[in-house]
């Protein structure tokens, strides 16, 4: 009898398209001219010294975007204090626009296969809302989800990953945990949790790569 396996996903960046990927989408939502948004991030880190200072550690990811929100909020002469408001405005009304074909691929065949699917997120309601999350169904589809909004505890803690594992009842080396953060990968490797790093710009191979490696 082959043993449970367990593919675990992190979310905003790797089941959905990150923010950087939707500028035209949030230009649209928000009524801003196209071209308005030009930070870029991985895409292009010379148009964004501010996702250098996070990759350097010296901001944390979500002093980053709380920085982008309240810049964002300024340009519609708004007070946006809190991330929730930027991507609940930014990301419209259809959450499924922004979810990558390739994780629907991917969770398709993992749940085809048998595998148990988690989310370890570090601020998947604080991040995107409540409200975001009930109209995704494909969230529906997961065993597990694990909120750092919830329990406090950020990836590359430990803890985080240890929580995540223990929740799913399955053996590290039987898990395939997949984020675009390095930090986060660096953290499972830690734990000695199997791993992906996530690349924005590949999304197909990164997903065939954590499928392989749990032997689809």
């Amino acid at each position: 009898m082959r043993k449970a396996r367990a593919l675990i996903l992190d979310f905003g960046g790797v089941v959905t398209r990150t923010l950087f990927e939707t500028h035209d989408i949030t230009e649209k939502s928000l009524g801003l001219p196209a071209g308005s948004l030009s930070w870029l991030g991985p895409f292009d880190t010379s148009t964004d010294p501010l996702w250098v200072s996070m990759q350097r550690r010296e901001i944390t990811e979500r002093q980053y975007w709380e920085a982008r929100a309240a810049e964002v909020g300024r340009l519609l002469g708004e007070d946006w204090s809190d991330v929730q408001t930027f991507v609940r405005r930014a990301r419209g009304a259809d959450p499924d626009l922004v979810v990558r074909p390739e994780a629907r691929q991917a969770i398709r065949e993992a749940r085809e296969a048998g595998l148990r699917l988690a989310i370890l997120s570090n601020e998947l309601d604080l991040f995107y809302g409540t409200d975001f999350r009930k109209r995704l169904p494909l969230i529906e589809q997961f065993d597990v989800v694990v909120d750092a909004t919830y329990t406090g505890i950020l990836k590359p803690d430990p803890r985080a990953y240890e929580l995540v594992i223990a929740a799913l009842g399955l053996a590290r080396e039987n898990c395939v945990f997949v984020d675009d953060q390095r930090k986060n990968i660096e953290g499972a490797i830690a734990v000695e949790l199997p791993c992906v790093h996530f690349d924005v710009m590949e999304p197909a191979a990164s997903y065939d790569q954590a499928l392989s490696m749990l032997g689809i």
